[in-house]
């Protein structure tokens, strides 16, 4: 008999009409720490607001569109503007290069969560796969106490490769390792990515992260920018397959993120590869990007691939477009996130795109000296008064806001304070209307992740899928797969029985190789030597300027890793090298000296001596052109793939071919 429950006549009718009929969906699996379970019909439900009745949102038998029309009606006007913010999960000690590794701030996120209503956070802690497991589960405790017990949405940024940038991308910390994007791009194989995409999905999901900040559907036309790493590379066309495959595998289908998928944003609409200079525009004196025109459609084609798999989410660049022209007419000089033509004219009308534009971090922050001008000289550069605010540092937080939701945003990324944007609420800068019609959509996907239900994990179980050893030989595979065999001198250079001199190999990972290890190169028969791609650091000042690699791309006198090299050939001794490439060497004064020569993506020391001692095969094939010369890459331009006219090493160059 069914349950009696107080309902309005207008609610009552709506459940009749969406309830299915008999051999509607199966009762799933609850997880409630803090508010009660309701019986109803022999099923169960979250009682998430804990007033004893089945309402709406709570029943999990209806279509998602009724479940958020109901919660939007008893959502104030504080926690719709709580939901438009995606923060960060706060650590001791506050956000810091150093602080990443320790503890959440649970005081902090409770402030976060119960008095600012924010329920979209990004997690940026490193931790044992049970331990981070365990910390999240804390956090939706605090958020199933809500007053209506909306679940947190956790986010991260890549942390199943090599390179570690604070705010861009995590360590490993216990998941999976695998090659860099870049280095995926390199293998070009769609089913390796989509299965790629499925284990980290496993992964995210054991330890309570539910939304990727990627993939980078960028274009790497601009060899000098830090970013490259963490893209497919420059052929825009292979990008696109392998977006596709990556949303597919981490939101677990073509369809769009279930209950067991991980939502993708794909980032950064649009041209963000074709930075000018090379710099980057997390920095003042990189805001711009120059695609013209005539080239705007390649940086637009791998976005396409995620648009095909249903992405969740779009995250437009912070760049300006320098250069475009949009119906005759200059393009608004203001960064995409600000931009009404790049993300409601193109994105949501040409493209139909329907889920959620999220802005990358702190774009509505006030832009102060320090972040125009960068730090004084001796001081050094922190996160306060960090901001990406470009074309728009003049407008007050409120007008920021309100321009970016009226261009088309539905969440700020990086924003934990709601205060500007209630303002702009109250001013009538931003209508009702349009402050629903984001919250809805946010609303949206939590319910069709399952959040609603249960966002709790078995934390003992994550222990056991994450870097499960399964999992971590494939990712093994895929980085001696990914590199790329440019020289090969007279043959392979053979290592075993001889005496090997190693920089930037572990002495443990050779000796367990089977190698014979010296200290002195002049006691050695072969050098095994690992380098990376040069560069400088020409903005110590800012923030992100101190962190990224810039300029120059070639090896020269007095780089540490150059001077090795030099040696070896002035001992006399052959040289197998490999280069890591974050972004495309200029390899013409290394390629002469070395015996053997192959450039990876991120590759582990056990990865890399199979290759070398022919355990493995390397499959690569270079996904950018290596350019000959800084010269060359001066004359390229910056928007248009592979264009240097006499590159050292063409894009596809490999060993398979």
């Amino acid at each position: 008999m069914r349950s009696t429950i107080r309902l309005s006549a207008a609610v009552t009718l709506a459940l009749l009409l969406a309830v299915p009929a008999a051999g509607g969906p199966p009762q799933p699996a609850l997880g409630s720490r803090v508010k009660p379970l309701l019986k109803v019909d022999g099923l169960a439900f979250r009682d998430l607001n804990g007033n004893g009745v089945l309402d709406p949102y709570e029943d999990w038998r209806l279509p998602v569109a009724a479940r958020v029309a109901d919660l939007l009606g008893r959502m104030t006007v504080e926690e719709k503007a709580g939901t438009l913010l995606h923060g960060t999960a706060p650590p001791e000690g506050g956000f810091t290069f150093a602080t990443m590794r320790g503890p959440y701030d649970f005081a902090a996120a409770a402030y976060l969560i119960r008095d600012l209503a924010v329920t979209t956070m990004t997690t940026r802690q490193i931790a044992k796969p049970q331990a981070l497991a365990e910390q999240n589960n804390q956090l939706q405790e605090i958020a199933e106490g809500g007053r209506l017990g909306i679940p947190l949405t956790l986010s991260s940024d890549p942390r199943h490769h090599f390179q570690m940038t604070a705010g861009a991308s995590m360590a490993p910390a216990g998941f999976s390792q695998w090659p860099e994007a870049l280095g995926l791009g390199a293998i070009g194989d769609v089913a390796l990515v989509r299965r790629f995409g499925d284990i980290a999905r496993q992964e995210y999901r054991a330890v309570g992260i539910h939304q990727t900040l990627s993939p980078m559907a960028d274009v790497a036309t601009e060899p000098r920018w830090p970013r490259i790493n963490g893209t497919f590379g420059e052929d825009p066309d292979l990008d696109r397959r392998l977006v596709q495959a990556y949303v597919e595998g981490f939101q677990g289908g073509d369809d769009g993120p279930g209950t067991t998928g991980v939502s993708a944003i794909v980032k950064h609409w649009v041209g963000y590869g074709a930075a000018q200079d090379g710099f980057d525009s997390h920095n003042s004196y990189g805001r711009y990007s120059v695609v013209r025109p005539a080239q705007f459609d390649l940086h637009v084609l791998p976005f396409t691939g995620a648009f095909a798999a249903h992405v969740a989410g779009v995250m437009p660049t912070y760049s300006i477009l320098k250069d475009m022209v949009v119906e005759g007419r200059p393009a608004e000089p203001v960064g995409a996130g600000f931009s009404r033509w790049l993300l409601t004219d193109l994105l949501r009308d040409t493209y139909g795109f329907q889920g959620i534009i999220l802005s990358d971090w702190a774009i509505a922050n006030d832009c102060d000296q320090a972040c125009r001008d960068g730090f004084p000289a001796g001081t050094k550069p922190t996160f306060d008064g960090f901001s990406t605010a470009w074309g728009v540092e003049e407008l007050s937080a409120p007008a920021r806001f309100a321009k970016g939701m009226l261009a088309g945003l539905d969440q700020f990324g990086g924003v934990d304070d709601p205060a500007p944007l209630l303002v702009a609420v109250k001013q009538g800068l931003v209508t009702p209307s349009r402050l629903d019609q984001s919250v809805r959509r946010i609303l949206a996907l939590k319910f069709q992740q399952g959040l609603f239900e249960n966002p709790y994990v078995d934390a003992e179980a994550a222990a056991k899928v994450v870097g499960a050893p399964a999992f971590k030989a494939e990712g093994l595979a895929a980085q001696a797969r990914a590199m790329v065999l440019l020289e090969a001198g007279k043959g392979p250079v053979p290592l075993m029985g001889r005496k090997v001199y190693l920089r930037g190999v572990s002495a443990e990972a050779a000796r367990a190789a089977g190698l014979t290890v010296v200290d002195d190169l002049k006691q050695a028969d072969v050098a095994l030597l690992r380098l990376s791609a040069p560069f400088q650091t020409l903005h110590p000042n800012y923030t992100f300027g101190q962190i990224q690699h810039e300029g120059d791309l070639g090896f020269h006198d007095g780089n540490a890793d150059y001077e090795v090299l030099k040696a070896a050939v002035a001992a006399k001794v052959p040289a197998v090298v490999s280069v890591y490439l974050d972004r495309p060497a200029i390899l013409t004064d290394v390629r002469d000296k070395a015996a053997r020569l192959y450039v990876d993506f991120g590759v582990s020391d056990a990865a890399l001596l199979d290759v070398v001692t022919g355990k493995a095969a390397p499959q690569g094939h270079l996904p950018v052109e290596l350019p000959r010369s800084m010269a060359a890459v001066a004359a390229q331009a910056s928007d248009i793939p592979h264009d240097s006219p006499d590159p050292l090493y063409p894009i596809g160059t490999g060993s398979a071919r």
